[in-house]
């Protein structure tokens, strides 16, 4: 959705005016009915702020590659109003409905990561709705350059984000796909490694590079190299389904938009949870249902209805724990993790993402140009009845940390205070929220994320 100046003028004011209602001292939350969120909320009920109109792209500078865009614009609208001028965001997260705000203050990662950081790296500039319901402009030097620094992994709980300024990447239309299998963790670590130094394999570009570990002696990685060369050019959004590809193609071919979106179809292999990889439901399975929050949204009909609860009972099933969590870990350390994780967890396919950071962040310290992989693992595990709630996913907590990994926050955290305070710099949160924040109308992070509150 393309917006005009004047339009997000007046968005930001509806905004401040939503802020203005909410009583002094009641916190302050969005009013936002879309999330792609996997932990529990509060249910607390009131007004909260008013974000409509700001969900859409204001202007795009094809020739200096830049667009200022607001901070509720979804990747999908954002992306559909680039890719026309040959123009992408440096990194495009795999899920159509994850908005450029929320991946900035939320963290968000892609394929191109390890060339390109995080989202919130190609950021030039952002207008933020503070606590005390000033709209600041920041950005990495001036005034305000501390808050730019620790806004990333913030969660809304330093502000929120109405407009950003965001660098645009030069890409073709096409992207020709290469699925390299490797037998072992340890082999898989050395071409990452590789490529990371060098930027190609086998003599070729890598533009692009994730992967895909389905057993601990096959893994997968997907390069790919973005081309104008003519390349046939596959469908994943019909009957064939992506990640089933991997294992049965060496090369491929997409195009731009198609790759972008290649996980998205079938919620990486989520899907098949509900039938939608079963040949016959597909094909009366609408493909305009066939993405990532139609699935979400099915997960929060099932936690309201308690379907898979029902049938665990009739099969016997003594517990279940839902285990959704994104990690990064230093490149040398994932086959120790996937080692772990096969013992301990269970759970295949692994997705794999490298990633280098490009400088300091506060809230999520990274070793700056050191290469870490994102291991994201979805679904649920079969427990013990007495289980302790939470336990496999504290068991991940404690590996990653004692690997010099992190946790990503948009699914359940468990972590004492003091431990999370070291992984997330809270400290330098506490400090700013101090500044920005001095009636404590945001909530913390570690309420957010820990209490759920």
């Amino acid at each position: 959705m393309v917006k005009d100046w004047e339009q997000h003028a007046e968005a930001v004011t509806r905004l401040r005016d939503s802020y203005a209602a909410i009583a002094p001292g009641s916190p302050v939350r969005l009013a936002k009915r879309t999330s792609n969120l996997f932990r529990p909320r509060s249910s607390s009920v009131g007004p909260g702020l008013d974000v409509s109109g700001l969900d859409g792209v204001i202007a795009i500078d094809a020739h200096a590659a830049t667009a200022d865009v607001q901070g509720m614009c979804t990747y999908e609208d954002l992306v559909a109003a680039t890719l026309p001028h040959g123009l992408i965001p440096y990194v495009v997260p795999q899920l159509r409905t994850i908005t450029l705000g929320g991946a900035v203050t939320g963290l968000g990662i892609e394929s191109t990561s390890f060339r390109n950081g995080l989202p919130h790296e190609s950021v030039l500039e952002m207008d933020v709705l503070t606590g005390s319901g000033e709209i600041l402009t920041i950005g990495p030097e001036g005034e305000h350059a501390d808050l730019f620094t620790a806004f990333p992994n913030s969660y809304g709980s330093l502000g929120y984000a109405t407009r950003l300024r965001i660098k645009l990447e030069r890409v073709p239309e096409r992207v020709s796909l290469r699925h390299v299998r490797f037998d072992s963790a340890d082999d898989a670590v050395k071409a990452i490694h590789d490529i990371g130094e060098t930027g190609e394999h086998d003599g070729r570009r890598v533009d692009g590079l994730d992967g895909t570990a389905f057993s601990p002696d096959e893994i997968y990685l997907s390069l790919a190299e973005f081309t104008d060369a003519p390349i046939d050019l596959s469908d994943y959004t019909g009957q064939d389904i992506y990640f089933r590809s991997i294992q049965e193609k060496e090369t491929d071919g997409l195009s731009m938009l198609d790759y972008l979106w290649r996980w998205d179809t079938d919620w990486f292999w989520c899907s098949g949870a509900f039938g939608a990889q079963n040949p016959w439901i597909r094909r009366v399975w609408p493909r305009r249902w066939r993405r990532s929050d139609v699935y979400h949204r099915l997960v929060g009909l099932d936690t309201k209805l308690g379907i898979i609860k029902t049938l665990d009972k009739i099969k016997k099933v003594p517990g279940r724990e839902r285990v959704i969590q994104d990690i990064e870990v230093p490149l040398e350390a994932l086959p120790e993790f996937l080692s772990w994780f096969d013992a301990e967890v269970g759970m295949r396919p692994v997705w794999l993402c490298p990633l280098r950071t490009t400088r300091d962040w506060s809230s999520y310290p990274l070793e700056t140009g050191a290469i870490y992989v994102n291991a994201g693992f979805w679904g649920t595990v079969v427990v013990p009845a007495d289980a302790e709630p939470g336990s496999v996913n504290r068991a991940v907590e404690t590996a990653v940390n004692g690997l010099g990994g992190h946790k990503s926050l948009y699914s359940e955290a468990f972590y004492d205070e003091e431990t999370f305070a070291r992984l997330y710099g809270t400290a330098t949160m506490d400090e700013l929220r101090t500044q920005y924040d001095p009636d404590g109308r945001l909530t913390s992070l570690y309420d957010k994320a820990v209490r759920n509150s």
